[in-house]
C-alpha cells in the first residue's frame, strides 16, 4: 500500500512563520541595540558589534535599519511605547484612564506612572541621541524630533490639567508648557536615578508633586493637597 503523500504546508502559515521570524530578529538587534547605546553611547557603539550581539550579520541589521541613526531612532521608539505596537503613545490605553480621571489628582499620578516607565526604558537612549549630534547630522533631525515630541505630549498634560481647573495665578498656558516640557526633560530622570540613586518609583512621585506645584494654584492655608498617590503598574 502507497504512503499516502503529506500535503506541503500552507502558503499562509508560511508566511506567519516568516513573519514572526523577522519579527523576532528585529526585536533581536534592537535589544542589542538598545544595550550598547546605552553603555557605550553613539559613537562607540558599531553596526558590526550590535550584529554580533544579536547573532545576526551585519547585511542583516542593515537590510532591517538602515542607518545607525535609523537603528537608533527605532530603539527609542519601542523603548517609549514599551513594545514594538505600531500604535501612538497617545492611542494607547493610558491615555482613556487619564481622560476618564475624576480629579487632577488622578490625572497626574497616570501620567507620572506612564512618563516614569517610559523613562527608564528610554532615557538611556535619547541621551545618546542628543549626544551624537555633533557627529551624525540624522541624529540633529531625530533630537528635533524627540524635543517636538515631548513639547506634543507637554501640551496635551497641561491642557488636561486645565480642563480640571485654573492654572495658578500669573501662569499663562504657555509658560505652563515650558514648565511640563523641562520636567520631562531625560536627562533629570537620568541624573536623578543614575547620579543620585534615586529609584524609578521615587522619581514618579516626584514628577507628580512637581507638576502640580509648578501648574496648579497652591492650596488654602487651611487646606492640604491630597497626595499623588503612585500606581504600581504605568499603564501602556
Amino acid at each position: 500500500m502507497a504512503t499516502p503523500v503529506k500535503p506541503p504546508p500552507r502558503r499562509g502559515y508560511r508566511s506567519e512563520l516568516r513573519a514572526e521570524q523577522a519579527r523576532q530578529t528585529r526585536l533581536a538587534i534592537l535589544t542589542a541595540a538598545r544595550e550598547s547605546f546605552v553603555a557605550q553611547g553613539y559613537a562607540a557603539s558599531t553596526m558590526r558589534g550590535i550584529a554580533a550581539a544579536a547573532g545576526v550579520s551585519v547585511a542583516r541589521v542593515e537590510q532591517a535599519f538602515g542607518t545607525k541613526a535609523a537603528l537608533l531612532a527605532a530603539a527609542i521608539d519601542v523603548a517609549i511605547a514599551g513594545d514594538d505596537e505600531p500604535v501612538a503613545m497617545h492611542d494607547r490605553d493610558w491615555t482613556a484612564a487619564a481622560l476618564g480621571a475624576a480629579k487632577v489628582e488622578q490625572l497626574l499620578a497616570i501620567t507620572a506612572a506612564v512618563l516614569a516607565a517610559a523613562q527608564q526604558r528610554s532615557a538611556g537612549l535619547v541621551l545618546a541621541a542628543f549626544e551624537g549630534t555633533a557627529l551624525d547630522g540624522d541624529l540633529s533631525r531625530l533630537a528635533g524630533e524627540l524635543a517636538a515630541r515631548r513639547a506634543t505630549t507637554a501640551t496635551w498634560l497641561v491642557d488636561r490639567v486645565r480642563h480640571h481647573g485654573a492654572l495658578r495665578p500669573g501662569l499663562d498656558r504657555r509658560r505652563a508648557i515650558d514648565s511640563a516640557w523641562i520636567l520631562m526633560d531625560p536627562a533629570i530622570f537620568d541624573r536623578l536615578t543614575r547620579h543620585r540613586g534615586w529609584s524609578t518609583r521615587r522619581y514618579q512621585r516626584w514628577i507628580a508633586d512637581s507638576i502640580r506645584h509648578q501648574l496648579l494654584p497652591d492650596p488654602a492655608p487651611n487646606q492640604v493637597p491630597p497626595p499623588v498617590a503612585p500606581r504600581r503598574k504605568g499603564l501602556r
